[in-house]
């Protein structure tokens, strides 16, 4: 992928600045966020998804894998198409 920048952040000021970062750049049409960091400003992620249709917010599993309780990628493109195993 060309021009992905990348932020390791450790706490929420550091997500919200990140996030509010990605946001600042008209480019930027996709932001991919771990779940963990998404969880740290979670009101911020949901306001911004509902209310924008661009860019596209993706969360995606952290290094440890996917937090408990949270349905993988197959469950939900399997939902969103109304799939039920």
């Amino acid at each position: 992928m060309v021009g992905v920048k990348g932020r390791t952040v450790e706490n929420d000021d550091q997500a919200h600045a990140a996030f509010d970062e990605a946001l600042s750049h008209p480019e930027t049409g996709i932001i991919i966020i771990t779940e963990s960091v998404s969880a740290m400003i979670s009101e911020k992620v949901s306001l911004y998804t509902f209310s924008h249709d661009f860019p596209l917010i993706i969360e995606i599993p952290g290094s440890s894998g996917r937090d408990p309780g949270r349905p993988g990628l197959r469950e939900m493109v399997n939902e969103a198409i109304g799939i039920n195993l």
